[in-house]
Order: structure tokens, then sequence, then C-alpha cells
């Protein structure tokens, strides 16, 4: 294992740019967006010019996808970078500037199709969505996938070090309330996580909560911040696998990949349920190449391609033939792909437009108590 690989094993595919800063933002691979110089007369087998611009996460794409691509379509590629849905968001909103395929999470894809921002997939250019599981195929927060495709899923649970607490920490109490780990937890620093998943530990839905119950939780979170060492922003498991801290609230991947590192942590999905997150393939309004677009998330549902993608970022896939193609340590792996009585638990969180200010407001009350 190089010395990249073993930083990209201990990474969320939120936090890289996070820890580089806004000097990192728009950073583009196989070129610059605004850059690239257009070959003349070069045509895709679409009809288009044999170019693309793809708007994801960092670490979340395969080490040779975008050249086997462009190998097998004559497509380029050219990859920029954004490191939160907001800020994926507010590039969009004024205008597509130029972008075919962004990755937006699931209460992401609901907001951009409320705000008109999305284009409807044609179905027929994708036959590669056969590839997808069942349960992937018609979800709530975008009814019969018309305008996203699922790339990736997770769950938040907890992870933890097994010397360190009594028995399996099985409920969102140990870090929500509870004193008995008292400066050995850490839970995440994103107000509508937060608030969704402990309405999860008081008995309620992710969604459809009230003002009433987020002064509950902020009182009950409040009586907690003592307690809590760290509010991180998705590099709980940097935190957990240092020694730093014994429990910390975390994405199902982010874990796995330390675990592989260190044989004294596990993960857990209380036994309240959790939220689930996916993220997703679109077609923003405006793309300037949307057969393209079609034809790049159509082969990064292929079997094969999505398998180097799988090995690479180490998420769950929802693609039934890539997973298939995995090895057992993958596809077997309980804290990736944990069992189905734990996710019968788990929600999507659906996006609230009116609740997620409150949220904001009341956890920058908890943090400052």
């Amino acid at each position: 294992m190089n010395s990249f690989d073993s930083i990209r094993k201990r990474i969320g595919r939120r936090s890289l740019l996070q820890g580089l800063g806004a000097a990192a933002i728009g950073i583009t691979f196989t070129g610059a967006l605004a850059g690239c110089e257009k070959k003349e007369g070069a045509k895709s087998s679409t009809g288009e010019e044999a170019k693309l611009n793809f708007y994801n996460w960092d670490t979340y794409i395969g080490e040779t996808t975008l050249d086997d691509f462009k190998d097998t379509s004559g497509i380029e590629v050219n990859m920029s970078l954004f490191a939160t849905n907001d800020e994926l968001f507010a590039k969009l909103r004024a205008g597509n500037p130029g972008f075919d395929v962004i990755v937006p999470s699931n209460d992401f894809v609901e907001r951009m199709v409320q705000a008109d921002m999305l284009m409807p997939l044609d179905h027929a250019k994708i036959p590669n969505f056969k590839n997808i599981g069942a349960d992937f195929k018609d979800v709530a927060y975008d009814p019969g996938r018309k305008f996203s495709m699922p790339y990736t899923w997770l769950t938040l649970g907890i992870g933890y070090r097994k010397s360190k607490v009594d028995g399996v920490p099985d409920s969102w109490k140990w870090l929500f309330d509870s004193d008995k780990y008292k400066g050995r937890i850490a839970v995440l620093s994103e107000a509508g996580d937060m608030f969704r998943l402990s309405a999860k530990y008081l008995g309620h839905s992710v969604n459809g909560i009230t003002p009433e119950l987020v002064q509950k939780i902020e009182a009950m979170l409040i009586k907690q911040k003592p307690n809590i060492k760290a509010f991180h922003e998705d590099n709980g498991q940097d935190l957990l696998l240092s020694g730093e801290v014994d429990l910390v609230l975390e994405y199902n991947g982010d874990i796995a990949q330390i675990m592989a590192e260190d044989d004294d942590i596990d993960f857990v999905l209380p036994k309240e349920g959790s939220q689930l997150n996916s993220d997703t393939l679109c077609i923003p309004k405006g793309a300037p190449h949307p057969q393209n677009a079609h034809a790049f998330i159509n082969y990064l549902l292929d079997a094969e391609a999505g398998k180097k993608i799988s090995e690479y970022i180490l998420y769950p896939t929802p693609n039934d033939a890539a997973k298939a193609l995995m090895p057992d340590d993958y596809k077997n792996n309980p804290v990736i792909f944990p069992p189905a009585e734990a996710l019968a638990k788990c929600e999507y969180a659906a996006y609230d437009g009116k609740m997620q200010p409150i949220f904001e407001e009341a956890f920058t009350r908890v943090r400052a108590a």
C-alpha cells in the first residue's frame, strides 16, 4: 500500500477538501473546466463533442474510471470537485456554469427538483439501471428514479473501540444522553443530522420533526455537551483510530475502512434505528452535453466499472452486479452492508426547507452552551 492509499483509507468523501480548505475548491482533473481547448471536429458516438464536465466529491471515483470511459467512448471527462452539498447547490442555483453530471445526496436531489434544477433522465439511454438493487430502484426522494441514479449509499452509526467500552454501545443514548463515556465521545457538527438522530433516539422519525421536539432535543444536547469531546466534520474515524475518542458518530464506510487497520475498532447501528444517505448521479438543467451525460451515467452503472469504483472508494454500492464481483470481505462485511433487520429501522431524511434553519439556530445554541 502506498502512502496515498493509506491516507485515502482513512478519509471520508466529505473530509479531504474541508481539510485542504477553500484553496482546494475548483480543482479539476483531465484539464480545467473553463480552460480545455475544444478539438475541432471531435465528436462522440452520441453526436456531441467528445467532452463531459463532471462535478464530484473528492476521492469518489475509481482510479482509472475516467480514462477507461474515454477509452471506450472517446469522451474526455473534466472532473471538478466540491466539498459540500451546499456548495454544489449554490454553484448551480444561479444557473449551470457548464456541468453535465453532478453527485448530490438524496435530500439535495429533492431540493434541486423543487428548485427545477435537474433534467429528467431518459431511462432508455441507461440500460445498466438493470444492475441496481431492488431497494434502490424506486425511492421516496425520487419516485421512479426520474431525476437520479444511485451511486453509493451510507448509514450513520456508532464507531467504537472495543477495549474501552462495556459491551456493545448499541444505543444513541451513549452519545446523546449519558455521562458514562464523558470526554470520550465525538459527534457530528452537522445540525440536521444531530437533530434527526436525536429524534430517532427519542422514538420519532427522522422526518416530520416539530419545533416542540427541537426544543426538547436542544435541552437534551445542552445537558450532554460537557460529556462531548468533539463536534467533528466527518473525520470521526481519525479521532477514533488515533485514540482521541472511544465512541464516535460516523458513516459505516468510514469506520469499515479503519477496522482494516485496527482490530480493536467496531461499528454498530443503534437499536433505535438510524438515518440512511445516498449519493446520486444527476444531469443538471443546462448541461451542454446531455447525451454524453447519459452515456457516462450508464457506464458508471456497468458491473465491471462499478467494481473498480467500489474497490477504490470503499463505500457500499447499490449496484448488485458490481457487488457480485467484489471479494467476500467486502460484500459480506456487516459494517458495510448491515443486516436487513437493522436497516429496516433506518430512514432516508427528506429535505425540509422550513426546519433546516430551526435546526441550525438550535444547534448554534447547543454548541455555544
